[in-house]
């Protein structure tokens, strides 16, 4: 029988109001574990205890703040091969990734107990005769952060450092989908000497847990990553309350290929940025854009690459894809599937379920060619291991195709021109661009974010953070001496 998992409400580790299973998608003989479910009372009673604590911690001296910050993320880094793998277990990415995963998530914790210490302010004269301005920031006060299943750890972490190291008290609902990654990273957080309350875990769906969190009048900011739909929602909610949002949602992430471009470097970046956590990141290029020039050697060695790529257990040794996440996820991946060939898509190689030696939720990556923009394929975030490849005539139709979405999250190319890819990083109109490296693949101490419908609200990571986590104070002081 599985120990129970609790949630952390108002500082004490409580059951809910009923329990999940959580089973490894590698393998669905596996449980991890069970995991409790909050209910609404237990929600309110823990907002109620982070109004009392934000106040208490936003008085705590800043090096305390960072000793706190640098603790959680030490450890983390120390035991990122424990937590790394319970993470692949849980989520279904290869072993190497959940590791990776773990120790990139401590760096945010360590990167934000630095920042606890640059927290400068500005001051400047008044255009008044003898008055003297002073401008900083403070806490924004109760931050809900709603957090997906595809990056447990490090999304949970990139939202939870700042909103720690500026101040404010942290009420997180993660994904139902991966409860473990969760549990483990608030049993760090809650062995600090922190308020109580400080920080709550409140694990439940998203339609419950998660709609009340962002209409709620007790919460200040609501940091959510998620689909488009659930993003507006949230919202709609928030507004209600003018409660500050911060929302990263879809994306259709294109990588160019150009005809002067080192092909085998643009099939590397293709695999990696496409198939990579089976094509589960919000950052896979999902679109591949060709020039015609090179399209069908570019094609033939793409799917020999997709072809060769190992799918498996997360946890063995060689495993290039795991599973996707649930088996409702691999049910919309083979929706697409079907939908791209009825669409006039020629599906080349993959797509297909996977009969592995254990019962997951296998599927091998899947490559579309004869596609067009206008294909709901490469109109819709599928989140799958698919990448749909669409021939252009040259450069400035790669650029038209690459703008031509309802995202603007993530773009690449790949080029031997120095003139083209300046022309491209400055008139792609996505938040990030890459240059000859793979769309997905970020780095923490600089600004994360897209356009459209891909983003709202000020972006995440690095020093930007603070625009979302504080709110500007602007102080105007006089001697009361005569001049």
């Amino acid at each position: 029988m599985s120990i129970l998992q609790k949630n952390l409400i108002a500082g004490e580790w409580v059951s809910g109001e009923s329990e999940i299973e959580n089973h490894n998608p590698s393998d669905l003989t596996d449980l991890v574990g069970v995991y409790a479910q909050a209910s609404s009372d237990q929600l309110n009673a823990t907002l109620e205890q982070a109004r009392l604590a934000q106040s208490q911690w936003a008085a705590v001296g800043m090096e305390k703040k960072q000793a706190v910050l640098m603790a959680i993320g030490n450890e983390m880094m120390e035991r990122s091969e424990e937590l790394g793998t319970l993470l692949s277990r849980e989520e279904g990415k290869p072993l190497a990734e959940g590791k990776g995963e773990v120790f990139r998530a401590g760096q945010f914790f360590t990167y934000y107990a630095a920042e606890c210490l640059r927290q400068l302010g500005e001051n400047a004269d008044s255009v008044r005769d003898g008055i003297e301005i002073d401008v900083r920031r403070e806490p924004v006060g109760v931050v809900s952060i709603i957090s997906p299943w595809n990056f447990p750890t490090a999304t949970a972490s990139w939202k939870i450092a700042p909103a720690l190291c500026y101040g404010n008290a942290v009420v997180w609902k993660p994904a139902n989908v991966t409860p473990a990654s969760a549990v483990a990273l608030s049993e760090i957080i809650a062995r600090q000497d922190i308020p109580k309350g400080l920080f709550s875990l409140v694990m439940g769906s998203g339609s419950a847990i998660g709609s009340q969190l962002a209409a709620s009048p007790l919460i200040d900011a609501v940091s959510f990553t998620g689909s488009v739909p659930v993003g507006k929602q949230i919202a709609g909610a928030a507004i209600a309350n003018l409660t500050r949002v911060q929302l990263e949602m879809g994306s259709k992430n294109a990588l160019v290929v150009m005809d002067d471009g080192d092909l085998d470097l643009a099939v590397g970046v293709a695999l990696g940025g496409a198939f990579g956590g089976s094509g589960q990141k919000c950052t896979a290029s999902s679109r591949l854009i060709v020039h015609d020039a090179v399209h069908d050697e570019f094609v033939e060695k793409l799917v020999k690459g997709a072809q060769a790529m190992k799918v498996g257990h997360a946890l063995e040794e060689g495993t290039q894809i795991g599973p996707v996440v649930s088996e409702q996820q691999l049910k919309e991946n083979l929706a697409y599937v079907k939908l791209g060939r009825s669409e006039g898509a020629e599906l080349v190689c993959g797509g297909t379920r996977v009969d592995a030696d254990h019962n997951g939720h296998y599927m091998c990556p899947g490559v579309f060619i004869n596609t067009n923009n206008t294909m709901q394929i490469n109109r819709e975030e599928m989140f799958a291991p698919l990448a749909a490849v669409i021939k252009v005539d040259g450069y400035e139709e790669a650029l038209s195709v690459t703008n031509d979405t309802h995202f603007g999250l993530t773009s690449g190319i790949v080029t031997r021109s120095l003139a083209r890819a300046t022309h491209f990083r400055r008139h792609a109109r996505t938040g990030v661009v890459t240059v000859n490296l793979p769309t997905a693949g970020t780095d923490y101490h600089v600004p994360f974010g897209g356009r459209g419908e891909s983003s709202y609200g000020p972006r995440e990571q690095g020093k930007t953070a603070a625009e979302f986590y504080t709110i500007v104070k602007t102080a105007y002081i006089s001697s009361g001496l005569p001049e």
